[in-house]
């Protein structure tokens, strides 16, 4: 197997990094900058005999050793800075990213394409658009991220391995996600009986802004460790066939009442990509939540329509 990852700051050298000592599969690592790639691809791969693993790790400038490549993982694009929305980077990284996938559909049109770079959910819609691929092959690390980060929130609270808390986050992946609460367990227990109301909903805030919270410690970058382990496990499951269950950001044609626009829901994943989509029965508050979170990401497709 072969990944292709676009990108080779953090999130893409990191996501590199966990692919090829997990040995999913072979990893080229493409960037535009000069030796970027290349050095963080060598360096990678000398720690091979030390972390015990046979990937080929190369990396380069040019898009032509994609070919043949299963997945490709996009995670290039200008990282937020203190005070930034997700939003605010639309203009830069839409043309970013209408260029990339313009590269990935001449040299690896069958590649089952993953976005990451932020706006998440509408750069995914221009990976499809520009890539003509259907909704099955093409998806956003966003909910899988997003539901990390909730389960290690519950787990600090209450003093518990986050690995015993269920949980779920869905919507589109900014200020509108929808943590589901309701419906998450800390080894089966309903955390509703574990977590005051008032507490719980601070919790659930957090989960919102958890990305806006390491980029103002951060101060000159973004979230790269959570944000690599997730694309990591739904490339895993692809690639495996695993058929794990988690949520991605999906092409949805009436499901849940959504139609036309990408937004975080439950879907199985497995060598087909998105293998199927899950309608879960959700409280009238949270598909309520989950609807404005689709009105919010079809504005910001429009705008970035308006503006291309």
């Amino acid at each position: 197997m072969k990944v292709t990852v676009v990108g080779a700051g953090h999130v893409g050298a990191t996501t590199a990094q966990r692919i090829a000592e997990r040995s999913i599969a072979d990893v080229y690592l493409v960037d535009i900058v000069e030796g970027l790639a290349t050095g963080k691809a060598l360096d990678l791969a000398e720690a091979a005999p030390l972390v015990g693993h046979s990937s080929v790790i190369t990396g380069g400038t040019e898009y032509d050793p994609a070919e043949g490549s299963d997945v490709v993982v996009v995670t290039a694009g200008v990282a937020r800075k203190p005070g930034m929305s997700r939003d605010d980077l639309l203009t830069t990284n839409g043309r970013i990213v209408s260029g990339i996938i313009e590269e990935i559909a001449r040299v690896a049109p069958n590649a089952i394409i993953i976005m990451v770079t932020n706006p998440l959910d509408v750069t995914t819609h221009i990976a499809m658009e520009v890539s003509g691929h259907s909704r099955e092959r093409v998806m956003g690390m966003a909910g899988a991220l997003d539901t990390a980060r909730f389960r290690a929130f519950i787990g600090m609270e209450l003093g518990c391995s986050p690995v015993d808390v269920q949980a779920m986050v869905l919507g589109g992946h900014g200020d509108s996600m929808v943590p589901l609460a309701s419906s998450a367990t800390v080894g089966g227990v309903p955390i509703t009986q574990l977590i005051d109301p008032e507490r719980l909903e601070e919790i659930v805030q957090r989960t919102r802004d958890g990305g806006a919270e390491i980029v103002g410690l951060l101060k000159t970058g973004s979230a790269f460790y959570a944000p690599s382990a997730g694309v990591t496990d739904m490339v895993a499951s692809i690639l495996r066939d695993e058929g794990r269950i988690m949520p991605a950001s999906v092409f949805l044609q009436g499901e849940y009442g959504i139609e036309d626009t990408f937004v975080g829901v439950p879907v199985r994943l497995g060598r087909g990509g998105v293998e199927h989509i899950i309608e879960v029965k959700l409280a009238e508050a949270e598909l309520t939540a989950l609807h404005a979170s689709a009105a919010h990401v079809r504005e910001t497709v429009d705008t970035w329509e308006r503006l291309s």
